[in-house]
């Protein structure tokens, strides 16, 4: 791997909050961008704004992937895996030290919302149970909690935002004592905004009343430096192929050594995380082995060890200092721009930048950036019903550099977005 920290002594961040308000990167957080890109096959091929869907492979990642693959083709998949066991193994001690937890607190998945799901279903809920959460929370956290309460009879209860965007902790608190919740759930960085809610005051709360507590960090592994010893969740959900650059088809799940102390287990758990030990009785393993399944996609776990330790070479503080800042660059120029309305609000804002257009239908207009070779995603009410329906918006275009993008790249998406905000208002495909 190349040297890719241009001062790595300056990069040490005493306070995780960003300036919002900034536009330019400081000297001081500046990385080896050249180095980067071309660890980064993807990045002169297009202006990969969609970090927020998937984040470009780096190279070793891919390397890692393609040569267990064909390790497969030559010796055969169970005599691959045999044969790479010391460095499956890698994958748990280099995710637990991207997120500061213990390698037996890690289990593998094939998504964040996979092993969200898996957590969910080690919840013995019983009917008047409450899970309070945030109103801006993931798409698919918010159905499985409505299926939970179909099926279960669990009451769910959204927690209030402050005016400025983001949970009321204190009314969050206030509904921890009344309710006494059997789950608390909050998504670090919910898919479609910018907004980073404040997942370490709500976890204080939680010890303090002692509730269990799960966090969706899915978009903020890989962006932030993730303490969950500082977080004190008890169970943390991620991908690894948005902001920390892994493979699709993969994720991981924190279990803390109170889960695995109390005896939660997956609802459905098979002959990897429990022994059938007698006709009648079987035993879970001890760690957070048993939320995981026997089948694994090898080369794919391969490839998040390679990602993860690729982002702790990098720097994770490095990181965090760059990608919410060019973000921040971006978000306060498309401000500027006329018929364009910035949506992100929030103490604290992240490296998803969300805006509305006028003039546009939602799939032509990505399809104009798409032209132009910028990558983005669309996010639409469905996605968000609380946080659309607050900003009366049914979709928006969200764009999500990351540290290997560049200031120029940040200027062209610019120059794009103007330039179709002008025409947006005459052209056919709008």
């Amino acid at each position: 791997m190349r040297i890719l920290v241009a001062n790595s002594a300056e990069l040490l961040l005493s306070d995780m909050r960003i300036d919002n308000s900034a536009s330019t990167i400081s000297p001081e957080s500046l990385l080896d961008i050249a180095a980067l890109r071309a660890d980064t096959p993807g990045a002169g091929d297009v202006v990969h704004f969609n970090n927020a869907g998937c984040g470009l492979l780096a190279a070793p990642v891919l390397a890692a992937m393609v040569d267990h693959l064909q390790l497969e083709a030559s010796i055969g998949g169970y005599e691959a895996s045999a044969a790479r066991a010391e460095q499956v193994r890698e994958f748990y001690a280099e995710t637990a030290a991207l997120i500061n937890g213990a390698p037996e607190n890690i289990a593998f998945a094939g998504s964040a919302t996979h092993a969200f799901s898996t957590a969910l279903s080690a919840i013995p809920f019983e009917a008047g149970d409450v899970i309070l959460t945030t109103r801006n929370d993931f798409i698919s956290n918010q159905i499985a909690f409505l299926s939970l309460s179909k099926r279960f009879d669990v009451r769910l209860v959204h927690a209030p935002d402050v005016p400025e965007g983001g949970v009321d902790v204190a009314a969050m608190a206030a509904l921890m004592r009344e309710h006494r919740p059997r789950l608390v759930a909050a998504t670090h960085i919910p898919t479609n905004s910018g907004l980073v809610q404040p997942v370490a005051d709500i976890g204080r709360l939680c010890r303090e009343l002692d509730l269990l507590y799960l966090v969706d960090a899915c978009q903020s592994v890989g962006q932030y430096p993730i303490d969950v010893a500082e977080i004190g969740c008890d169970l943390l959900t991620a991908t690894c192929r948005k902001f920390l650059r892994g493979p699709r088809g993969s994720g991981f799940l924190y279990v803390s050594d109170r889960v695995l102390r109390a005896g939660y287990e997956p609802l459905f758990i098979d002959m990897y995380g429990a022994r059938w030990v007698e006709p009648g009785r079987y035993q879970p393993v001890e760690t957070a082995a048993r939320f995981e399944d026997w089948e694994f996609p090898y080369a794919i776990v391969l490839g998040c060890a390679a990602a993860a330790r690729y982002a702790r070479q990098v720097g994770m503080d490095a990181i965090a200092r760059r990608t919410p800042a060019l973000a921040a660059g971006l978000r306060d120029r498309l401000a500027d721009l006329p018929g364009v309305r910035v949506l992100d609000h929030g103490r604290q804002l992240g490296a998803l930048v969300t805006f509305a257009i006028d003039g546009w239908q939602p799939e032509p207009f990505k399809a104009a950036m798409d032209a132009r070779g910028i990558n983005s995603a669309l996010s639409y009410r469905h996605f968000a019903q609380f946080d659309f329906g607050d900003k009366d918006i049914d979709w928006c275009l969200r764009l999500s550099p990351h540290y290997y993008n560049t200031e120029q790249e940040v200027d062209q998406v610019v120059a794009a977005v103007a330039d179709l905000s002008v025409a947006g208002g005459s052209r056919d495909d709008r």
